[in-house]
Formats: structure tokens, sequence, C-alpha cells
């Protein structure tokens, strides 16, 4: 097939594909036209460059595609383009009659290329375009939202995240500082993707990468403007205990060369399409370096954290409330309830109380909830489990790379979101350059959490 033949093929198709305006679904003769282009894709008809120019098509047709249209593409390349099941059977029988002979290895190797689908090939065509590596990364966003209406995806799905996690490995990535300095698009790209505590201005994210501050970022070197995941870091001489205070704009700037403690306090994924491709324990342990390098006084290492799932867990489990506020408890809250609040007659009705906004910002009531909500939150860190990992999400990802929970923070957390999320307390991890590897072996092993004392004591008062 010649090279030109091939390229006005692909004209017709484009101008087919883009006959009509705005996001399309994917039926009828356009449908066919993309199921022959992943065929020609897939089996390499044309040669290399040919191939390119199809996937280049193909993905420019994706992007023109609403959900609809996504979906349908997605599900034709998982359905139609998987291991062929004869080829499978065959090979499998023919290396079971091989074991123990001359042509094992040979039969093995037969197996591999039966198993493996045209599917990769597809997916290695699409890596290969310019801007391909985040084309895959998007494709799998969009995946991912796809799965719950239709399992027949997870073929591809599993396909896709194997090769992502081979090529974002974290020997590929690029640990790089992120100032004030950095160019305005990657700055817009913090503001876009920050996770935890959101960037409200300019002013904002100046004070976030000023001298006492340090933000580094993970990329990849096909995604150069992309920061995969990145973590915001705070040097001061203190165990941080309130994330107003440390992000206060007006506050003065702290003399970084007197730091003793680096608190990180935003970790941010970015890239939704990576989700199960782990590298935020690589990016916390070079960051260390980093500092360490940079400023010999640090020797302590420590999150400022938010309990994302608390608030949630505590409004399924009224019993919790039962075991954590005693009747004392009960009592001092009864005295500090305000006119216009309706009463409580037990434990029972807190999780209502606490859907009033303005509980927080009332100090005698906040104070006198104190005590039973600390406890409530130090024994959902030590005893709530999902399966066999703890509930909470920003718990198992430090205890698994070999935090200790050092403290519990009342009412660090006053905004909005932070109610929301856990009453507005907030935790402090802490990495103990000592310990890490021993806290990684026992948490893997047996499920075994590193815990400060004081909060085991609180958990069980």
């Amino acid at each position: 097939m010649s090279e030109g033949f091939v390229v006005r093929g692909l004209r017709r198709v484009r101008k087919l594909l883009a006959e009509g305006t705005g996001p399309r679904e994917l039926e009828g003769k356009h449908l066919g036209r993309v199921r022959d282009l992943l065929n020609e894709c897939a089996s390499g008809v044309g040669g290399e460059v040919s191939v390119r120019q199809r996937a280049a098509l193909l993905a420019e047709t994706y992007h023109q595609l609403n959900d609809d249209g996504r979906a349908t593409f997605l599900t034709l390349i998982a359905q139609q383009f998987g291991p062929d099941p004869q080829q499978v059977n065959q090979a499998h029988a023919d290396y079971q009659a091989a074991i123990g002979g001359d042509g094992q290895w040979q039969a093995e190797s037969a197996l591999r290329n039966a198993m493996r689908s045209s599917r990769l090939r597809i997916l290695t065509q699409f890596n290969a375009l310019p801007q391909g590596v985040k084309f895959l990364v998007d494709l799998r966003a969009d995946l991912l939202r796809f799965l719950d209406k239709d399992p027949a995806l997870r073929s591809l799905d599993r396909e896709l995240e194997s090769r992502l996690s081979a090529w974002f490995d974290v020997g590929f990535l690029e640990l790089q500082r992120i100032t004030w300095n950095s160019p305005a698009a990657l700055l817009e790209k913090l503001i876009q993707y920050e996770a935890v505590h959101e960037i409200r201005s300019w002013s904002d994210l100046k004070n976030r990468l000023d001298s006492d501050r340090r933000c580094y970022a993970f990329f990849h070197p096909r995604m150069p403007m992309e920061p995969l995941i990145f973590v915001e870091v705070a040097l001061t001489d203190h165990l941080a205990d309130n994330v107003q205070t440390l992000l206060d704009e007006h506050a003065p700037v702290f003399d970084a060369q007197r730091a003793s403690t680096a608190i990180f306090y935003s970790i941010s994924n970015t890239q939704a399409g990576l989700r199960g491709v782990s590298f935020g324990n690589f990016l916390l342990k070079r960051v260390v370096d980093d500092l360490k390098r940079d400023y010999p006084r640090l020797v302590s290492f420590a999150t400022l954290s938010p309990l994302p799932t608390f608030r949630r867990w505590a409004e399924k489990n009224p019993e919790a409330w039962r075991n954590a506020f005693s009747d004392s408890d009960l009592e001092r809250i009864k005295r500090r309830l305000l006119p216009e609040m309706t009463p409580i007659a037990s434990t029972g009705d807190l999780a209502r109380l606490l859907t009033v906004a303005h509980w927080i910002k009332d100090e005698r009531l906040a104070r006198a909830l104190q005590h039973g909500l600390t406890r409530l939150a130090a024994r959902y860190l030590l005893t709530a489990s999902k399966g066999s990992q703890p509930y909470d999400p920003v718990a198992r990802f430090h205890l698994g790379n070999g935090a200790r929970i050092e403290r519990l923070n009342y009412l660090a957390d006053t905004s909005t979101r932070g109610d929301r999320q856990s009453y507005g307390l907030m935790v402090n991890y802490v990495y103990d350059p000592d310990t890490i590897e021993e806290n990684v072996e026992a948490f893997s092993r047996g499920g075994e959490i590193a815990a400060a004392t004081a909060l085991r004591r609180s958990a069980r008062d």
C-alpha cells in the first residue's frame, strides 16, 4: 500500500468526521470509519508513519465526541480488540503439552503473545504522538467515569493503568521546585489543581511561594507543563496546629534559615487519569532530601493534614458518639447552647447539633465539644477501618509511607470545608527518619498503626 494512498484515505476520513459542528455521538458511518482506523492501527497497515497518522486522527476524532460518543469509542476498543480466545486456548494447550520438553520456552513465549491484546498496540500508537501521553492520561480519566455504567470497560482500564504505571515510573519523573518566577501558565495550573486548601487569589499563591515556603512537583518529560503531583511546604520553628494561621497572607515572613520544622500542609494529585499510579511517597522522600540539603538545621518533618472522611464516618456511626461523649461532656454542652438552638436530650442529638454552621464560632460551645470530638477523632484514626486498611484515605497514605500519627488539632481548619469534612479537626503526621522503615514494615505486615502515646491515651479516656 503506497504512502500517498494512505494519506488521501485519511484526508477523506478526516473530512467525513469533521462534518457538522460541536460534540457528537459516534454512530453510523462515523462509527464504521473509526472501527476501520482502529483495525488498521492494531495491524500496523501501511508502515509506522501511516499508523501514527491514523492514531493522530483517532485522537482528533475522540476530542470531538461528547460523553456518549467517547463511551462508544472506548467500548469498541475494549470489546473488539482483546485477545482472541481461540488462539489463547490453543497456545495454552500447546504450552501444557510442551512442559518439560525442549519446546517449553518457545511455547511459553507463544502463549504470552496470544494473550497480548490488540488494545495495547493501539494505546502504544497514541503514546508516540507529540501530545499522546497527556491524551492517554485524559482518556483514562474518561474511562474511570464510565466504569460504573459499563463493567466491560474494566479490561481496558487494567491494561491502560498497567501501561501508565510503566510510563510514569518514578525513575522517569523530574522533581522541580515551583517559585513565583515560574511560568504564569504553570502557576495557573497550581491554582486549578490545588485540592486541599483552595488558592483564593494570586496574592494567596504568592504567599505560598514566599521565602519561608516551598512548593515541589513531579513532572513527566512528555508533559513538561503539567505537574503530576505537588506538595506545599511551610518552614517553621514549631509543629503547626492551625491552617488559617499557616496561610495568613498578612503574617510576617519567617526567617527560613532559622527553621527547625518543615510542615507539608497540602499534597495534590492533579491527573485523575493516573489514579492507581502511586508516586506520592517518592515525592515526599525527594523533597525531604532537598530540604535537608538546603536547610541543615531542619530536624522535624511533619504534615498538617485534613481528615477528609471523618465527619461522613461519624454521621454513619451513632454508637461512636455514645462511646466518645461522657455524661459530664453532654451536660457541659447543654449548658452552653444558645437560646435559639434546639435542645439536645442525648448524644444521639450531637451530630444534628453540629449541622449548625455557627457552632465553630461560639467559643464556649466549641470548648464544651472539644473533649468528646477529639476523643471521637482519635478513635476514628486508630480503629475505623475499610477492609484491612484505615478508613481515612490520608491516614492510609501517610501510615503506608512510615509516618506516625502525632497529634490531633482541634479547630485547626475553621473554613466551611474544614467543618464539612472533619468538624474543623486536623492531624499532624510526623516522618521520623529513624523509625520510618520500622513503621512501614509493621503497617504493611500487620496493619499496626504508629501513633503517639498521648493520642492513644485520648482514644482510651
